[in-house]
């Protein structure tokens, strides 16, 4: 597990969105993981520790409704950028763009923060999972 590099954890990752194929999550989330969704704003919602990590990427993953496009990686050592667009309707209007940001350890995803262009309240589908709110 160790021996997978950055590059590899996060193009497994984002394969995971990109085919609505959640079952190569529980390998690439740690533990300790912290995630932070782009929405509700202003801050996000706040996910932390493994479980609640797998069981937001996996409500998000599992949305056939929603879309997500890659349109750049970059990895530095344990970090990587990754921007992206989220389709969430059939225009090309209906899509909002944004970046996360991403550290890997011994294989396994640590932390990723999410963070998105929007104009007014544009929430797409999947931005908040069961109303679930950004911790104190």
């Amino acid at each position: 597990m160790s021996s997978r590099t950055t590059a590899e954890v996060v193009h497994r990752f984002n394969r995971v969105f990109l085919d609505h194929d959640t079952s190569p999550l529980a390998e690439l989330i740690a533990d300790d993981c912290v995630m932070e969704a782009r929405g509700p704003a202003p801050d996000g919602a706040r996910y932390e520790g493994r479980a609640e990590c797998l069981e937001f990427c996996r409500a998000l993953a599992e949305d056939r409704a929603g879309r997500f496009e890659p349109e750049a990686v970059v990895v530095t050592g344990e970090r990587a950028t990754v921007r992206w667009r989220y389709y969430f309707g059939n225009e090309p209007t209906d899509s909002v763009r944004g970046v996360n940001l991403i550290l890997v350890r011994d294989g396994r995803i640590v932390e990723s923060l999410g963070y998105g262009k929007t104009t007014g309240d544009a929430t797409p589908a999947g931005a908040e999972i069961h109303g679930k709110q950004r911790k104190s």
